[in-house]
């Protein structure tokens, strides 16, 4: 009752619950109050809101294209505490790309993004990736065409795996069929220099069969919607032509664009060509079935190795003509292998295309992407991988955060009493334990050399892991099936097909087909395509289960060893309809991803942690190292180019005074007979200004000059002029020898250095000099004179 109590007076203050930008400050926490905060502020168009260390995000099913803009990305970017702004995406951004330049162990960083499928966790990843994309590539070191490119390959590389890899199923109009992890590559100075792409179970059997009110994958509708009539001729289709693996194709998807590559637009067209395919028995059951004469025009060439199928009795070898039933099995694997196929050979030409060399980068920031929890009416071997994958991320989760949070207060010797949440450790246990597991059993049943029977493989099921409480069986049920008690909910999987889609069968007769074909793209990506584990029999061959076992490991451990960042997308109603949010829809997906103890576990918890003040210090740090940062390398520029400038017109001023002094000295040195000529004008010059210079003054050639002025002018004057002229005759008393040619190691221009900066042997002058002599002539020295 007075916890009720409690509850009643918490919520009649409605108008005010939107200010709960963090559900810990909610009091008491239970699902009401925390399902009626988080109504409030959808309604008043707020999407985010903190829980702790996980950020809520809610589908507002429509653009909001002011919550996202380059304006916003800079305001949390540049923020000294994004965390005291309003909840948003970036700053989960923010908060790991300062983690990397921080350089806290462990520096790598991965962005759990996880909820049920339509909950927007394909946007959110598209959010995170074009963040990063702007604030990581201001780079002051690189072309900015080179950055350019970086980003554009990165950003550009989505829309074509979701065009391959997504389509709408009846929760969602752009579901992800694969999980996906992009790393995004830093080098030491933060910025984006690539990024991979690890992809997880492409849910192939979409290509030959879709649900009812299902689309087959976005590519075959963008190529056929997008087709030229050129195109159209070269496909042998038609406008009015229809394929029955292209169901609903009169419904569009708002926001997407005709979209396909020109090098495989034949291929997809030659796969929806197949689906039109059809057979009928033969009268002669020695005799291969015959295509209906309704397939003779789809221009697609059915080959005997497709009809009949090779059996090995020993080492002799015997062909024997499908059944019609096999022939269609055949037709469908020859489509889904080559769509599988294809869609890894794009995967690795995207990744060569984006992927930066390993000696440039060293941390990077990692984005999961995966296909949320699912449960339709009808569930099979895809559905148990895409949940099982599921399970394994809420347990990481659990383990991280739930768990680790309070032993790591028991362990300081602070008081604490446990929280109560969720562990799905036993659900696990169940699908991947071992000995004995679903995936085990599921493994024997496929391996063996006969055709799987329901029946029996539910009997087995039934006897081996009767103890596990998180599988039952319904008795009555004349389908054969399990349900599974999951985190966030029961689900039913029927049996009947299971074992033969995890064996996943390829026939060799296909496989050689596709190895000899004609078409240069299908011959590269299946000449070295390891036949053998998918065509070997026993006990050693891979299936499906245990191949997309092995690749959630390795996903697991690289998340082990970055620093987790958790956002729960939560999808308001089932209908994916604008703004409206259904109670009963969110409340189940509260309570199945843990947010209400995780929310009990942050509120009680203590608010911050030693690490964690480390962690904002040199989160601090560094931010004001990024306000500086842009600011000092332009003074620091602007000082060398000043200092550069400078020292340049010393040198300029040496060389230039040096060169005049040594000139003249060289005009002087080279021709006396030439001043001897000057030195006996003397006296007429002297007589033609007036002046007569002293009489016991010598001049070359036994004249003497006689004392005396005129026009008044002081004769020590006169005297003193006439002096430097003598000399300078006289300083110089070798003969004429012609030209004269300047070396290099008595010039005083040895010494000069008219670009300081450059590091040479030889600067200045002797540059020049040393490639050629400068020759004066007689005439050249007269006219200077």
């Amino acid at each position: 009752d007075s916890l009720e109590g409690e509850i009643q007076a918490f919520l009649i203050d409605e108008d005010q619950l939107y200010t709960y930008d963090d559900l810990t400050k909610v009091n008491p926490v239970t699902p009401a109050t925390v399902l009626k905060c988080l109504q409030v502020r959808y309604s008043m168009k707020v999407f985010y809101t903190h829980a702790g260390c996980t950020l809520v995000a809610l589908n507002p099913f429509q653009p909001i294209p002011d919550l996202y803009s380059l304006d916003v990305m800079k305001e949390y970017h540049y923020a000294h505490q994004p965390q005291e702004f309003k909840p948003h995406i970036f700053i989960v951004a923010e908060e790991a790309y300062r983690n990397v330049r921080g350089q806290l162990e462990p520096v790598n960083q991965s962005l759990v993004v996880s909820g049920e499928s339509g909950a927007g966790k394909t946007w959110t990843s598209r959010c995170l990736m074009k963040y990063y994309a702007t604030v990581a590539s201001v780079s002051v070191v690189k072309s900015q065409d080179t950055v350019e490119r970086i980003e554009r390959r990165v950003l550009d590389s989505n829309p074509v795996m979701e065009a391959f890899g997504n389509a709408c199923t009846l929760r969602n109009n752009n579901s992800s069929r694969f999980g996906k992890y992009i790393q995004l590559q830093l080098d030491r100075c933060q910025l984006l220099v690539g990024a991979s792409v690890q992809t997880y179970l492409l849910e192939k059997t979409r290509v030959a069969c879709q649900t009812a009110n299902e689309r087959n994958f976005h590519i075959f509708y963008q190529m056929m919607k997008g087709a030229t009539d050129e195109q159209r001729k070269e496909w042998k289709m038609s406008h009015d032509q229809s394929f029955v693996w292209l169901p609903n194709s009169e419904k569009t998807i708002e926001g997407w664009c005709p979209f396909f590559m020109c090098i495989k637009q034949h291929i997809l067209a030659g796969i929806l060509q197949l689906g039109n395919v059809s057979f009928s028995s033969s009268a002669d059951e020695s005799q291969p079935c015959h295509l209906d004469a309704k397939s003779k025009g789809t221009g697609y060439c059915f080959r005997a190795a497709e009809l009949v199928r090779t059996l090995k009795a020993g080492k002799q070898s015997v062909l024997k003509p499908c059944s019609q039933a096999e022939c269609s099995v055949r037709r469908d694997c020859l489509a889904k292998v080559i769509y599988a196929q294809l869609f890894e050979w794009l995967v690795t030409f995207i990744n060569n295309s984006i992927c930066a060399d390993k000696s440039t980068w060293c941390n990077f920031i990692g984005v999961l992407d995966v296909y949320g929890f699912e449960c339709f009416q009808t569930n099979n071997l895809e559905q148990l991988c895409i949940n099982y994958a599921n399970e394994k991320l809420q347990q990481h989760f659990v383990a991280h955060y739930l768990r680790a949070q309070q032993e790591e207060y028991v362990s300081e010797g602070l008081q604490w009493s446990f929280v109560k949440y969720q562990d799905n450790q036993s659900c696990l246990d169940l699908l991947e334990g071992s000995p004995i597991s679903v995936f085990s059993l599921l493994n024997e049943e496929s391996r063996l050399n006969r055709a799987s029977d329901a029946k029996t493989f539910r009997v087995r099921l039934e006897k081996e892991l009767c103890d596990n409480a998180n599988i039952s069986w319904d008795k009555f049920s004349k389908v054969p099936h399990f349900t599974v008690a999951h985190y966030a909910g029961k689900v039913g999987y029927q049996i009947e097909g299971m074992a033969e889609k995890n064996k996943d069968p390829v026939p060799p007769e296909l496989i050689s087909l596709l190895q000899k074909s004609n078409n240069q793209l299908l011959h590269q990506i299946f000449k070295d395509n390891e036949t053998e584990s998918q065509i070997k029999k026993g006990p050693g061959k891979t299936t499906v289960v245990s191949k997309f076992k092995n690749s959630l490991e390795t996903l697991m451990k690289i998340l082990h060893f970055t620093t987790p960042h958790y956002t729960r997308c939560i999808k308001p109603n089932p209908e994916c309809k604008p703004l409206t949010f259904k109670k009963e829809e969110v409340i189940i997906q509260l309570e199945a991803c843990g947010i209400v103890e995780t929310i009990h576990i942050s509120a009680a918890g203590f608010p911050i942690s030693l690490s964690q003040i480390t962690t904002s210090a040199v989160q601090y740090t560094c931010s004001i190292i990024t306000v500086t940062c842009f600011k000092l390398p332009a003074a620091v520029r602007s000082w060398l180019v000043r200092n550069r400038v400078r020292r340049w017109n010393r040198a300029a001023g040496v060389i230039q005074s040096t060169w005049r002094k040594w000139r003249v000295r060289l005009y002087l040195n080279a021709y006396p007979h030439v001043l001897n000529d000057v030195c006996h004008r003397l006296p007429q010059l002297a007589i033609q200004e007036g002046r007569v210079p002293g009489e016991d003054q010598p001049v070359h050639g036994g004249t003497r000059l006689h004392k005396g002025s005129a026009q008044g002018e002081d004769t020590n004057t006169f005297q003193k002029r006439f002096h430097f002229v003598h000399l300078m005759v006289f300083s110089f008393s070798f003969p004429a020898q012609g030209s004269v040619k300047l070396h290099c190691q008595r010039s005083p221009l040895l010494y000069a250095d008219r670009q300081p900066d450059l590091k040479s042997d030889v600067t200045g002058f002797n540059e020049i000099l040393l490639e050629k002599t400068l020759c004066l002539t007689a005439p050249e020295m007269t006219k200077y004179i």
